[in-house]
């Protein structure tokens, strides 16, 4: 599930959760056909620092945006980060 740059102005906090999962099996692959929640912490997944920083950074090269990776690690499970994502590229934190 892609987000086209057409679909860019209508990325929601779920579209970036989607997209987080959808990331997160791409880069453990011991994480495919088992189901994610937003309460789940990628670390507590087994996703290591770099691991970690390829899943956000493939999110926000998928949603066309640009920030530093050290804002990120105030989330502390994927849905606090689809929601810090989410905020920022409504311009709703800096």
């Amino acid at each position: 599930m892609g987000v086209t740059p057409a679909e860019d102005s209508a990325v929601n906090q779920e579209d970036i959760l989607q997209l987080i999962i959808q990331h997160a099996r791409d880069v453990l692959p011991s994480l495919e056909g088992r189901e994610l929640s937003p309460t789940d912490s990628l670390r507590e997944l087994g996703a290591n620092s770099m691991d970690r920083s390829e899943i956000v950074m493939m999110t926000l090269e998928a949603i066309d945006m640009d920030m530093p990776l050290a804002e990120t690690i105030k989330a502390s499970n994927i849905g606090e980060l689809a929601q810090l994502l989410a905020d920022r590229k409504a311009g709703l934190t800096v």
